[in-house]
């Protein structure tokens, strides 16, 4: 068995309910697993309001950023917001559950080097408009803050990413208990971790040149 290093971590991705509809599952999770990171658990859910809720629970200060980001955001288009940060953000908090309650998810918990940094690049930024090429919000959805604003609900925009190693930690006990979890070694960690590949390859090599 590999070592795990300390860089090792668990990070928790929701598969919205539009990523399911539109039938994108294979494709997301082959962009995770190309990078090399490994799925440990996975289910498919359709969340009660009441799991969405634990979900996108929020401290008092993490809704007040969440709301003056949205104020400066419209700011930097001109328009100006007549509600306060926090109204802001109960909006947009209630409007995340609607979303994600609107049907089926898949939950999942990735494993690997670095998981919760290399989850985020890949996912890209959660608003389409700005999010770098290549990346899963950028490459299969054209909505938009302002779209969504002007509709009154949350941003299509397919997968949730754990924002560090702690939410990831607080978000996979919401959606999984410890022995739904696998701790398991693929054909491929020995090559991305192991120091071992390594003195075997050159082992072999020996061995060749002495027979």
């Amino acid at each position: 068995m590999y070592k795990k290093f300390s860089a090792f971590e668990r990070t928790l991705i929701l598969l919205k309910p539009d990523a399911v509809q539109r039938g994108l599952i294979g494709e997301i999770f082959t962009r995770f697993e190309r990078k090399g990171l490994k799925i440990t658990a996975m289910k498919m859910i359709w969340p009660t309001a009441d799991l969405a809720s634990r979900h996108y629970d929020m401290p008092e200060e993490t809704m007040l950023a969440l709301g003056e980001k949205t104020i400066a955001a419209y700011a930097e288009k001109g328009i100006p917001m007549e509600r306060t940060a926090m109204e802001i953000a109960k909006r947009v908090q209630g409007q995340l559950v609607t979303y994600l309650t609107t049907g089926p998810i898949v939950a999942v918990v990735l494993e690997g080097a670095h998981a919760v940094a290399h989850v985020r690049k890949i996912r890209g930024g959660t608003n389409p408009l700005n999010a770098d090429m290549g990346t899963i919000t950028a490459d299969y959805t054209i909505d938009s803050y302002f779209l969504a604003d002007e509709a009154e609900r949350s941003v299509r925009n397919l997968v949730h990413a754990s924002g560090n190693a702690a939410e990831a930690e607080t978000e996979i006990k919401i959606w999984f208990i410890e022995s739904e979890i696998h701790d398991y070694q693929t054909a491929i960690d020995k090559v991305l971790y192991s120091r071992e590949w390594e003195q075997d390859t050159q082992a072999s090599l020996k061995d060749r040149e002495i027979n």
